[in-house]
């Protein structure tokens, strides 16, 4: 079993629940501790302790955190989740990787969101509140503090905004559907507020606002845009800003969070060696300085995501029994398949 001086330092991960990929991805460089309140949160079990805190509104739930850090000697406290970002961003006394408190608030509020943007200059779609006519339709009506694509409603005209307003029973907000393609671009960001990388992808398929099948893309023009907002917002950490480049308006950002997007896959199988997220995280919380590598990346290949579970036994510990193989197969096509059959490419290096 792993130990705490086999690792340079302790990352300790809120809200894990089944982001087993992020989990695992940092116990590979970090003595990983996992805090979630579910007993069958599968991501903890990728951690090397797992520990169920206090729920989040409750007031001894950053002193629980504080315990943790000085226990295990935290250098970095990460949430997965978007429901304890903002209460991290207040506690200071909490190593985490969080932008500021008030940034973290407007980005919690869809609508705060828009108006943050068009304050800093960055781009968005035409968005108003009900009651306030939209320009022109079809629009989105969603919560202005929605996650998951949950309550999301596309509406042809007026009637059908306003009834779709009023049926979402929290507050909403109405904005442009947006036409052409539809991207995610995942940053990372240091302490100081310094983009360190952006990675752009396809979003080609969505299931509950996460996206499961991409590709990452050499897009200099969303590279830019990812840095651009990051630094502007002053993110510390992860985040992901979703994108439409409409053939109208051009670029418009639908979304921002701050904090690791679903498609985590993505920017680690496009990082360079020794460059993944989880890794450079580790180093900063190691006492690390690490330069700026925007753009620096592998592009060209595809993503696609599947699920995956865990046997635990009647105390709740993992079997290690598994029904997968390890790996996946070598591609076979058949004489009769209909698909092309493409060439095997070596995705290539941007930057």
């Amino acid at each position: 079993m792993a130990e705490r001086a086999d690792f340079p330092t302790t990352v300790l991960l809120t809200g894990v629940g089944k982001r087993y990929d992020i989990v695992s991805a940092f116990a590979r460089h970090a003595f990983t501790v996992a805090v979630d309140p579910n007993p069958l949160a599968p991501a903890q079990y990728a951690a090397h302790v797992r520990v169920a805190p206090p729920r989040i509104d409750d007031p001894g739930y950053v002193g629980f955190l504080e315990g943790l850090v000085g226990e295990y000697g935290v250098g970095a406290v990460v949430p997965l989740t978007d429901l304890d970002i903002h209460v991290l961003a207040a506690a200071r006394e909490l190593p985490a990787f969080v932008p500021p408190a008030e940034i973290c608030a407007a980005m919690f509020d869809k609508y705060r969101t828009h108006e943050t943007l068009l304050a800093l200059g960055l781009p968005s779609p035409p968005t108003v509140l009900p009651g306030t006519e939209p320009e022109r339709y079809p629009v989105i009506v969603k919560p202005r503090q929605g996650s998951g694509a949950r309550s999301i409603h596309h509406a042809n005209d007026a009637e059908q905004a306003a009834f779709f307003a009023a049926y979402v029973a929290e507050p909403v907000m109405v904005q442009r559907a947006m036409g052409g393609d539809e991207f995610s671009i995942d940053v990372l960001s240091d302490l100081d507020g310094r983009c360190l990388n952006a990675i752009p992808r396809s979003m080609l398929e969505s299931r509950g606002g996460e996206s499961i099948k991409g590709q990452v893309l050499d897009d200099r023009e969303l590279v830019e845009l990812g840095r651009g907002v990051a630094e502007a917002l002053g993110f510390r950490g992860p985040s992901t800003i979703q994108v439409f480049r409409d053939p109208e308006i051009g670029l418009a950002i639908t979304d921002v969070n701050p904090r690791f997007g679903g498609a985590f896959p993505a920017p680690m199988y496009a990082a360079l060696p020794g460059r993944t997220y989880p890794e450079l995280i580790v180093r900063m919380a190691a006492g690390e300085r690490v330069e700026p590598h925007v753009g620096a990346y592998r592009s060209g290949h595809y993503f696609t995501r599947f699920y995956e579970q865990l046997e635990l036994d009647a105390a709740l510990c993992p079997t290690g029994r598994s029904m997968l193989q390890a790996g996946a197969q070598p591609v076979t096509y058949s004489s009769r398949d209909s698909r092309s059959q493409p060439s095997p490419v070596e995705p290539k290096r941007t930057g």
